[in-house]
C-alpha cells in the first residue's frame, strides 16, 4: 500500500464544480477533476484491505487498491494499464458511474470512503493527455465475422474485445452517430461526446467497422424511440453474413403513465426530450425541438434520467422545474452498519438539483389537465395526491389532492424493456420482463435460444448502469470468442 497511515491523516476530497451561474449557460462539462497531487493524497487514503470489498462492489471488478497505490507512487502509466485491464472505457465510468465501489469501501464503515471514482477520472484523463491510450490491433486475424447490434457501452466494449483477438467486427447503430444511450440519453454537461468519438477512432484503428443509420429488425412506426435509420437489415441477412451476432441494444421502451389526459400536447417521455438537445449540441438542425424556455416544467420520476431533464430544462431557461418521486423521501444519511458494503438508500442531490429544482416525494399523478380556448388540447396543469405507507402498502392520503401548473411534463420513470419487436424479429425468447433470455453462466453464457445469436447489456438484463453494460459486453465477448474458436483468452 502507499501510505500506511494515510487514511488517518487525510480527509476525502471531492471534485469541484463550476459555479451554477456559469455552467447553466452552456452544455459543457463543469466538473473540476483532481490534479495530480490531490489524486495522490486521495489515493494515500486507500487502506489496502486484506479483503478489498471495493473490488466486488465494482461490477467490472476494477483492481482498485492496485491503481490507487500506483497513483500514490506516481506511476500513472502503469495505473492506466491496471485500470484498462478490467475497464475498456474508464472515461465513461469516471464521469457517469454512481460508484458502488465507494459504498463498499472498507473506510466507508465509519468514515468517508476513498474517492475512487475521482481517482479513476484523473487516471484516464491524464492517460489521454499523455498519449498513452493507443490502438491495440490484433497480431493475427481469425477470419471470423461478428455483428454487434447497438453501439452503447455494452456493444462498444464487446466490439473492442472481439476486434483485439482478431475477429472482423461490424457494429450496427440505428441512429446517425455512435454511442447509443451514452450519446443520446446522457446530456453533454455530464459527458461531452468527444469522449465517445476518440474511442470510436481508436476502435476503427483496431479494425472495427461502424455502420450508422442502419436498423436491424423492426421498430413500430408510432414508437417514440430515437431512430434515424435510413437502411433496414433483416435478422436473417445478418445471421447469413456473420458467424455470430451479439445484441447489445438499450432498454429504450420507456415506462408510461396511462392516466386521464395522457394524450395532451406537452406530455412527453424524457427520451423524446433529451436526445433532441444532444442532437442540437452536436450540430443537427431540428424542426420543432421540445424546449422548456419560459415553461413550468414537471418531471415525473426521481432517478438519473429525471435529474438530466432537470438540468436540461434549467439550461433552456424554464420558468420553474419541479420533480416528482413516487417513493417517500429517503434519509439524509444511510445506516452504514445495516447497509455496508451494499448500495445504501439515502437522499441523493445531483448537480442538476443544485441548479434549481423543487423536489416532491411520496406523490402520485392522477390526471393531466388541458387548457381551454387557444390552449385546448395542451397540458396546463396536473392533478396529484400524496401517498403514505400503511401495512406495507402505498395508499393515497384523503384530502391531499392538489393541482400543479405545468406547460411541459416529462415522464422519466425508467425503462421497462428493449423494443419488443427487435427481439421478436430474431425469434429470441424473452424473460418475464421482456428482456432477451440468456444466462451469464461460465459455459454457454449470453447465448440466446437462436443459433449464433447472443445478447448482453440492457438488452439482456434490463435498464442498468453504464458499468454493468461494460461488464456484460466484456463477458459476452468472451462467450462469443469461445463459441467461434472453442477457447478464449479474453478475461471474464
Amino acid at each position: 500500500m502507499g501510505k500506511v497511515t494515510g487514511f488517518l491523516e487525510f480527509d476525502r476530497l471531492e471534485e469541484g464544480y463550476e459555479p451554477v451561474v456559469q455552467r447553466v449557460k452552456n452544455y459543457k462539462e463543469f466538473v473540476i477533476g483532481l490534479n495530480n497531487e490531490q489524486a495522490k493524497v486521495q489515493a494515500a487514503r486507500c487502506m489496502d484491505c486484506g479483503t478489498p470489498f471495493c473490488n466486488s462492489g465494482c461490477p467490472v471488478n476494477n483492481i482498485i487498491p492496485d491503481f490507487n497505490d500506483l497513483v500514490y507512487q506516481g506511476d500513472w502509466k502503469n495505473a492506466i494499464t491496471v485500470l484498462h485491464s478490467t475497464n475498456n472505457f474508464p472515461e465513461f465510468t469516471g464521469r457517469l458511474c454512481p460508484a458502488p465501489c465507494e459504498a463498499a469501501c472498507t473506510l466507508n464503515v465509519n468514515d468517508d470512503a476513498v474517492g475512487i471514482k475521482s481517482i479513476e477520472h484523473a487516471i484516464i484523463d491524464r492517460a489521454w493527455q499523455e498519449g498513452w491510450v493507443l490502438p491495440q490491433p490484433p497480431k493475427a486475424r481469425t477470419g471470423k465475422r461478428v455483428a454487434v447490434v447497438g453501439s452503447g457501452p455494452a456493444g462498444l466494449a464487446a466490439a473492442q474485445q472481439l476486434a483485439r483477438v482478431g475477429h472482423e467486427v461490424t457494429v450496427f447503430e440505428k441512429n446517425s452517430r455512435i454511442g447509443g444511450l451514452l450519446r443520446y440519453g446522457i446530456p453533454d454537461f455530464k459527458m461531452e461526446k468527444s469522449h465517445i468519438d476518440r474511442r470510436v477512432d481508436q476502435m476503427k484503428a483496431e479494425g472495427v467497422t461502424f455502420r450508422t443509420s442502419v436498423l436491424v429488425g423492426l421498430i413500430p412506426k408510432d414508437s417514440k424511440v430515437t431512430n434515424d435509420a435510413q437502411t433496414i437489415v433483416s435478422p436473417d441477412q445478418l445471421r447469413h453474413d456473420f458467424d455470430a451476432v451479439l445484441l447489445c441494444g438499450g432498454a429504450e421502451q420507456s415506462r408510461d403513465l396511462p392516466v386521464p389526459g395522457r394524450e395532451l400536447q406537452g406530455v412527453h417521455f424524457a427520451m423524446e426530450f433529451l436526445p433532441q438537445q444532444n442532437k442540437v449540441v452536436a450540430g443537427d438542425k431540428l424542426q420543432g425541438q421540445l424546449r422548456a424556455d419560459g415553461k413550468h416544467v414537471i418531471v415525473i420520476g426521481g432517478g438519473d434520467t429525471g435529474s438530466d431533464c432537470v438540468g436540461t430544462s434549467n439550461r433552456h431557461g424554464a420558468a420553474s422545474v419541479t420533480q416528482f418521486e413516487l417513493m417517500p423521501q429517503p434519509p439524509a444519511v444511510e445506516d452504514r452498519p445495516l447497509t455496508w458494503p451494499y448500495w445504501p438508500t439515502k437522499l441523493r442531490t445531483s448537480s442538476s438539483h443544485e441548479e434549481g429544482c423543487q423536489r416532491e416525494f411520496a406523490i402520485a399523478t392522477k390526471a393531466f389537465i388541458g387548457g381551454t380556448g387557444v390552449a385546448h388540447g395542451k397540458v396546463q396543469a396536473l392533478k396529484t395526491v400524496e401517498l403514505e405507507w400503511r401495512n406495507g402498502k402505498m395508499v393515497e392520503v384523503p384530502g391531499s389532492e392538489k393541482e400543479w401548473k405545468a406547460d411541459l411534463v416529462l415522464l422519466a420513470m425508467g425503462f421497462v424493456s428493449p423494443v419488443a419487436s427487435i427481439l421478436d424479429t430474431f425469434g429470441v425468447d424473452k424473460d418475464s420482463r421482456g428482456n432477451a433470455r440468456a444466462s451469464t453462466d461460465f459455459m454457454g453464457g449470453y447465448a440466446t435460444n437462436v443459433d449464433k445469436v447472443f445478447a448482453a447489456g440492457d438488452m439482456r438484463r434490463g435498464q442498468s448502469l453504464v458499468v454493468w453494460a461494460i461488464r456484460e459486453g466484456r463477458q459476452a465477448a468472451r462467450a462469443v470468442d469461445e463459441f467461434l474458436m472453442g477457447t478464449s483468452d479474453l478475461p471474464r
